[in-house]
């Protein structure tokens, strides 16, 4: 029997749910389990058994296949007792056991027996066993069972079959589909779960069948359904219906839609939400479209039900992302579920007004917020800062009371991710409202007085750096800053001398402050290491020198401000390996000899296929980037030491498909001047030596392009990867593409078992796929850690804006992710992800072109319908690379 029960402590406030199985053990309740054998069973006993021995397999616990053929072979035994509660508990543990093959037959028979039973009950839950455990053999003895369960009489006996059927076909769907006369026959059922799962399994068996399900909806919409749970299901494959339709058809009529209108009508409440849920996904839906549907979630929002509430704000919730004036009728209503006793409820009427709200209705949104902001969690609460970072972002003139707010709430308590919410929602808005600059600085100066979390200290302390200068009076955060200095742990006293320096860069009248501070940071305590104390000391000293203090030869001032504020244009993880491989010698480290390629993909093993390995042959020791280990592959052929540095070198292209004789892939090597193809390739034939392999390469459609050296592969042996060159020259510094041609030629020799090859060969070719060089291999990926400041230092001497029409797109996230495969640059902050039912976005790329040109990239980006436009801005240090961006999208 179960333990006694814990005796609950009298101080505990809430009352805890005590399990009545707490602390038993399966040695315990197999010992039980004997009761099985008993001549006399005791139905209640034998019931409470089972049910423990269930409870122990839900909660992971693990039979032994001798344990669990005992517990098997002593449940068969209780189909000998005729009371119905234990017979249905026997059901259920036969199911979760899962007997094998060999065990299915001894129950197999009396489950048969109970399958033609007078007693509905058994009849139902002996199908769904016999379908649980039986193999496709025995399925096709109880076919002919199963077909006529389906159209019983009894609701029970037919749900049964049809649920079964839903999950045999997931494994031998061939027999299920044998079955859609008597499914088709369900459909029509009085009975509501019958019609329901009828339906479900009809349209799985067609569901490949576009041109099947449509007929089934077209049937079944003339209004043969009566079940409301039926209805919701055949909403949402009419749904389905309406989104293939509209994809393939270039009229604007959308079929089906008066039917979800219709249902808008329907006394079954499920019903009405589900075709109005329906109606605001549509995809492309219009305004009038929108409106039955609204009206009737309205409606939902005064209902006395929760779940009804909750439905229709959520509902309209999304809706308010893309079609806002739509939703702006129920803000009277919603505004009466900030008070809902539902804190889910009441979230997302908030951040529902938030985005439908107008200007003049935002302080009285800000006083209902203040008083609901303590009631909820912080995953509630981060919601909400969001929506009112987008609230102050569209009503810029309101900043100073969504401001106030958001400092407000930045000083109550709460977790780091609600914190993070509000200073990024902070520095968004001073970013983007000049006008807040001030306030919004002050704000954070103060947070960081009490800030208990590192890493929003040093975000704002870096913020305060690149902005704090830049305002009417910049002394004023001195004192902010260098409290930092004496109050907080290394880290945040490293970001802080950090601070100092940018003022003392930008603001002259400052520096002799800034001086004095800095000189005080030399003596940085030891309070929690050397390491650390050591980072503060060391950036005092060197921003010291760079400033020009003690008379010390300072930097130029344009260098000093490209040392502070300037973005690291190499990746660390590059940075880092170089700095590790450099010895130390007269010639100092230089950082142009840094790759600045992004990937760092091991090229050393790319395989050709899913199996083989086609990629460099002997992989340089230790983690060199991409382009250093081939620059060393490519510059030891003598034929290719004359072409100059190597600019970029592409991924690995697929030449070939999977499983194919020989697995070919090729990588684009750019030079100023030069293009050479490398051709990794394998040989995935033991009986086949391969000799003298080249690949012949057609350029009649690259036409700036001319071949100047082919570097074949003497030998190819199985599973042993080799690479064959082919070099062509182009007009330098010019983005030449074209198209390429390619066959694999060589000479084959048989291997015999001994693993010899034949002495005479037969040549032989094999095509491969064509080959492209795009606008986007001239351009390395490399990022800015901080994009505004990056645009606005390039200056704007070089920079070309225009708009482009994109056509047809099946949404906003399709556009931006083609025009960045376009163009082949590094997407910043984050900006290649595009939200969810948007319709704009802006986007942020960078990059370096051919010539070593640094590259920027605004893009602004709008759908309306289907339809896509966009802003292209670009800004260069050369204006002939502006130009050729804009012209790469024009022709792209």
């Amino acid at each position: 029997m179960a333990q006694p029960l814990v005796k609950k402590d009298d101080d505990r406030d809430e009352e805890a749910d005590y399990s009545p199985f707490l602390g038993i053990e399966k040695g315990a309740v197999l010992q039980e389990a004997r009761v099985f054998n008993d001549p006399q069973l005791d139905p209640r006993r034998c019931s409470q058994v089972i049910t423990k021995l269930l409870y122990l397999l839900n909660q992971g616990e693990t039979f032994t296949k001798v344990e669990a053929t005992e517990v098997f072979f002593a449940v068969t035994k209780l189909f000998q007792s005729k009371d119905t509660g234990l017979r249905r508990m026997v059901y259920l543990m036969i199911k979760e056991l899962s007997p094998s093959a060999d065990e299915v037959i001894i129950v197999t028979s009396s489950l048969m027996k109970d399958m033609n039973s007078k007693t509905d009950m058994y009849r139902a839950n002996a199908i769904r066993v016999l379908c649980r455990i039986t193999d496709g053999t025995l399925l096709t003895q109880i076919e002919r069972y199963l077909k006529q369960a389906i159209v019983d009489k009894n609701p029970v006996v037919s749900s049964a079959a049809l649920v079964s059927g839903v999950h045999i076909l997931q494994t031998n769907p061939e027999i299920v589909k044998r079955w859609s006369n008597e499914v088709q026959e369900a459909v029509q059922s009085r009975a509501a779960l019958v019609q329901f799962h009828a339906l479900a399994l009809l349209h799985q068996i067609r569901q490949n069948d576009r041109l099947a399900v449509s007929k089934l909806v077209t049937s079944l919409t003339r209004g043969t359904v009566r079940s409301p749970l039926a209805q919701c299901l055949l909403i949402r494959y009419t749904s389905q219906v309406i989104r293939e339709s509209s994809q393939n058809s270039q009229t604007g009529d959308r079929p089906f839609y008066d039917y979800l209108e219709a249902c808008l009508r329907h006394k079954a409440e499920m019903v009405i939400f589900e075709a109005a849920r329906a109606i605001t996904e549509l995809s492309g839906v219009t305004s009038r479209e929108l409106t039955p549907a609204i009206t009737v979630l309205q409606l939902f929002l005064s209902s006395s039900k929760p779940v009804l509430r909750f439905a229709a704000v959520r509902t309209l919730n999304k809706v308010a992302m893309t079609h806002p004036l739509a939703v702006t009728n129920c803000n009277i209503d919603m505004e009466s579920l900030i008070s809902d006793q539902n804190r889910s409820i009441a979230t997302l009427a908030i951040t529902t007004l938030l985005k439908t709200g107008n200007e003049s209705s935002v302080d009285r949104l800000m006083k209902q917020i203040t008083n609901f902001m303590s009631d909820i969690a912080d995953e509630f609460k981060i919601v909400v800062v969001e929506a009112i970072r987008s609230l102050c972002l569209k009503f810029p003139l309101k900043y100073r009371s969504l401001m106030n707010f958001l400092s407000n709430i930045l000083r109550e308590e709460g977790g780091f991710e609600y914190k993070k919410a509000i200073v990024d929602s902070i520095v968004i808005l001073i970013r983007d409202i000049p006008d807040a600059k001030e306030s919004g600085l002050f704000h954070l100066c103060e947070f960081i007085e009490d800030c208990e979390f590192t890493y929003l200290s040093t975000q704002i302390l870096h913020f305060l750096g690149n902005e704090g200068p830049k305002t009417s009076d910049p002394s004023k955060y001195i004192r902010y800053i260098y409290n930092r200095v004496i109050l907080e742990n290394p880290t945040v006293r490293a970001s802080a001398v950090s601070t100092l320096a940018k003022f003392g860069a930008l603001v002259d009248a400052l520096k002799p402050r800034i001086f004095v501070l800095l000189r005080r940071c030399l003596f940085d305590s030891d309070d929690e290491g050397k390491s650390c104390t050591t980072r503060v000391r060391d950036r005092a000293t060197l921003y010291l020198n760079t400033l020009g203090a003690d008379g010390f030869v300072g930097e130029t001032e344009k260098d000093v401000k490209e040392f502070l504020f300037d973005s690291l244009d190499v990746p660390l993880v590059n940075l880092q390996t170089s700095l590790q491989n450099y010895e130390p010698s007269e010639e100092p480290f230089d950082i142009s000899s840094v790759p600045r390629e992004v990937k760092t993909q091991p090229l050393a093993e790319k395989k050709a296929t899913g199996k083989k390995p086609a990629g460099l042959g002997a992989p340089p020791s230790g983690p060199p980037s991409t382009v250093d280990a081939y620059e060393k592959l490519l510059s030891s052929i003598s034929e290719f030491s004359s072409f100059g540095k190597l600019f970029k070198s592409s991924a690995p292209v697929e030449l070939t498909e999977a499983e194919t004789e020989y697995a070919v892939n090729v990588v684009k090597h750019i030079y100023d001047g030069h293009v050479v193809f490398q051709y990794n390739c394998t040989n995935t034939i033991p009986t086949q030596l391969l000799e003298n392999v080249t690949v012949f390469v057609d350029s009649s459609e690259a036409e700036e392009f001319e071949e100047v050296v082919s570097k074949p592969l003497r030998t190819l042996p199985y599973d042993s990867p080799g690479q064959t060159f082919v070099a062509f020259g182009k007009p330098e510094g010019v983005p030449a593409v074209g198209k390429f041609s390619n066959v694999l030629k060589f000479i084959v020799k048989e291997v015999d078992s001994s693993g010899e090859a034949d002495d005479d060969g037969v040549e032989d070719e094999y095509q491969l796929e064509d080959l492209e060089v795009v606008p986007a291999d001239y351009m390395l990926k490399v990022g800015v850690a901080n994009f505004r400041n990056a645009w606005e230092s390039m200056g704007d001497d070089c920079e070309r804006v225009d708009e482009y029409g994109l056509g047809v797109r099946e949404s906003l996230a399709e556009a931006v992710s083609a025009v960045i495969n376009i163009l082949g640059m590094q997407p910043c902050e984050g900006t290649e992800n595009v939200p969810n039912n948007s319709r704009s976005h802006n986007c942020l790329l960078s990059g370096v072109f051919i010539g070593n040109i640094r590259v920027l990239v605004r893009l602004a980006f709008g759908i309306d319908g289907r339809q896509v436009a966009m802003k292209l801005s670009v800004r260069s240090e050369d204006q002939s690379i502006s130009d050729a961006i804009h012209d790469i999208v024009a022709n792209g």
